[in-house]
């Protein structure tokens, strides 16, 4: 165990100094999500939901010291077994390392050799310390002062495993990337035909709604940059610095060209509010969120390239490899359709996509929003698929009108008037009317904030009359379209939930 942890610590000081390396954790991890049945994966998303990293990254560290524990005990017997062994599943991590986007070949293996040399020195020298000669084993003292120098020594090694893995762990949190995002400052993005408007989806700049609903508990009309959700394969955030970073348009284009951070910069910004929700969002769940996006119109990056006649569909790469894709058409029909640099006004965090991401308003993120973006390719609709869908994900994912309870949540409510307040979303035609039901009773309509156009959610408030006893509470949205959000409850795959959301409350 404490040779395995020793050279886990190895590879992540080097992970954390060179950004040409990934976690040896985080590689194995990898490799278990591509070779796991579409089945295994979705089961894992639907009952760990954001917890599931944690708990794959947790499981490989334990699997991986388990392999340690193996290797001591097969060295009580052969210590060419058990250097064997090691060898053979250290090895196995160099390659799983090697083969990350970021990563160089030769580097992860001049580090994993390193680090496989450093744990099966410590292998070997673990049972010279606890094997004694017959004259040793005669003299008491010899045995006592070898068993205390061989805590000395094993004590020694656990503590340098954890520290370099500690170290390691805190350059990769804390490299420069972070700094060089502080530093930029987005240009104003142009405003074009400011006006505030509850209906379809708009291709200008819009404001901020003039009038939002404020109650205990509800959400805000524009999300938090530290609590909007993150969904995404990344088992390690990316740390991408702008100044070498570039984006490839390439694949069915006449014309495929490169751009940087600065060429992004310098064109044209624009500034649009839009919802955006994960596939895997339940009925009533969080995994939805509004935020005000800045960036370049991506038809107008597109444009440059000049797509041939027979391209049909974006497919966009993230620097980690995931690549999701969605009809070209949908840049130029009418919705939000974004190279985005900002985020609620600022930079984009890096947890959300820094320094650029893909914002197409109306659209699963899972077909559409790929963070730390490193390549937009142009290809036909069919054989070309990105990551989810030969996982059992459908293809094709617009996002279903919806609607959610923020207030209550449940538990007790006095009696007398009390706010029902929550949020809805119809992109793209956005909501025209929310409405409750009190214990199956009939549906009454509610009060809704101002919205700046259809692509971003709306909040509601309903003041109920609440009267002693349980009872249950129920919402749905009905579209400018005339959509009206179904009550028959469906899972989220393969393409987004369907159901009305209920809350049970107790009024005393």
């Amino acid at each position: 165990v404490l040779s395995t942890a020793l050279a886990l610590g190895v590879g992540e000081l080097a992970a954390g100094i060179s950004n040409r390396l990934e976690s040896f954790v985080v590689a194995v991890a990898r490799v278990i999500i591509d070779g796991a049945p579409s089945g295994v994966v979705r089961a894992g998303i639907e009952t760990l939901g954001t917890a599931q990293k944690t708990v794959l990254l947790v499981g490989v560290t334990i699997g991986t010291l388990g392999v340690g524990a193996l290797a001591g005990l097969a060295a009580r017997r052969s210590l060419t077994l058990a250097v064997t062994l090691f060898v053979a599943f250290g090895s196995l991590g160099a390659w799983a390392v090697s083969r990350e986007p970021l990563a160089s070949t030769g580097w992860s293996w001049l580090v994993g050799g390193v680090a496989i040399t450093a744990g099966a020195i410590t292998l070997v020298r673990a049972p010279l310390g606890i094997v004694r000669s017959d004259s040793d084993r005669e003299d008491p003292r010899n045995t006592y002062a070898d068993r205390r120098q061989f805590l000395g020594w094993a004590t020694g090694m656990s503590v340098a495993a954890g520290a370099l893995t500690g170290v390691g762990r805190v350059m990769l949190a804390d490299r420069s990337v972070g700094k060089a995002r502080d530093r930029i400052v987005l240009p104003d993005p142009a405003r074009i035909g400011l006006q505030t408007t509850t209906t379809g989806p708009t291709t200008t700049n819009p404001p901020s709604p003039t009038r939002t609903i404020e109650a205990t508990g509800l959400s805000p009309y524009l999300t938090p940059n530290e609590i909007f959700y993150r969904i995404d394969t990344a088992l390690s955030v990316p740390m991408i610095d702008p100044a070498t970073w570039s984006l490839s348009i390439e694949g069915l284009v006449a014309e495929p060209y490169r751009l940087g951070f600065d060429d992004l910069l310098t064109m044209d910004l624009v500034e649009h509010t839009v919802t955006l929700c994960c596939v895997s969002n339940e009925v009533g769940g969080s995994l939805v969120g509004n935020a005000t996006w800045t960036g370049v119109p991506l038809e107008k990056v597109l444009q440059r390239a000049r797509p041939l006649p027979h391209a049909e569909q974006v497919m966009a790469r993230s620097v980690d490899g995931f690549t999701a894709g969605f009809p070209l058409g949908h840049v130029s029909d009418g919705r939000t359709a974004l190279l985005a640099v900002g985020m609620n006004g600022e930079p984009l965090p890096i947890v959300h996509g820094f320094p650029a991401r893909l914002v197409v308003a109306g659209l699963y993120g899972y077909v559409s929003a790929v963070k730390w973006l490193e390549r937009i390719r142009l290809t036909t609709w069919e054989n070309n698929d990105g990551y989810w869908i030969p996982r059992g994900w459908a293809k094709e994912a617009p996002i279903k009108i919806a609607s959610r309870i923020d207030v209550p949540s449940g538990g007790q409510v006095a009696a007398g008037i009390q706010p029902v307040a929550g949020v809805a979303w119809s992109p793209m035609s956005g909501v025209a009317h929310v409405e409750v039901s009190v214990d199956g009773g009939p549906w009454q309509a509610c009060e809704l904030s101002e919205t700046v156009g259809g692509e971003a959610w709306v909040q509601w408030l309903f003041r109920w009359a609440a009267e002693p006893g349980r009872h249950s509470i129920a919402v749905r949205a009905i579209g400018n379209d005339g959509t009206v959000q179904p009550s028959v409850p469906v899972d989220p795959a393969p393409d987004g939930a369907e159901g009305h959301h209920l809350v049970s409350v107790t009024v005393t």
